[in-house]
């Protein structure tokens, strides 16, 4: 084999390890304080759609409250998205806030006092997520703490704003 052929094919195993490597960090979701809430208290403001993907998305009656009313959204909130695919339940995304949460991250990570997790249909942790994406995202909601939606909910009105 020539040293030439020899060094690309280092080059390109040392690429693959590295990429390997990079994915995997990218694929691990964490434990955190989120906890699945009751989906029976909360309310379907908005539903989103994309493609095959349809999302409700729920929070609680004094989280719409504060938002409607220009206040802050209260600790022990959650918000879950019921991420459908093809009409099938596929996962939920719940983001809760809590008191002084903000500080199990580093602040190049914080969004607020909110936290994100990812739950199968079973309600258990979907750990093949990356928290870390969650938090990414929605640090460019930073106006609406930290919300995507949070605009639609002064707009709800008993049916789910699409």
């Amino acid at each position: 084999m020539s040293l030439k052929r020899i060094a690309t094919t280092l080059a390109l195993s040392a690429l693959a390890a590295f990429t390997v490597s990079l994915i995997g960090w990218q694929v691990r979701a964490e434990t955190n304080r989120v906890q699945f809430p009751n989906l029976e208290e909360m309310v379907h403001y908005t539903t989103v759609r994309r493609g095959n993907v349809m999302e409700h998305i729920m929070t609680t009656p004094a989280a719409m409250e504060a938002v409607k009313n220009g206040q802050p959204i209260p600790a022990g909130t959650h918000f879950v998205l019921v991420d459908h695919r093809d009409g099938e339940l596929y996962r939920y995304f719940v983001m809760q806030k809590g008191e002084n949460w903000g500080a199990d991250y580093d602040a190049s990570r914080r969004t607020a006092d909110w936290q994100f997790q990812w739950f199968w249909p079973d309600k258990s942790i979907n750990m093949s997520e990356n928290t870390a994406r969650c938090q990414s995202c929605h640090r460019s909601q930073q106006g609406s703490d930290f919300l995507f939606t949070a605009y639609r909910i002064p707009r709800f009105s008993g049916t789910p704003v699409e």
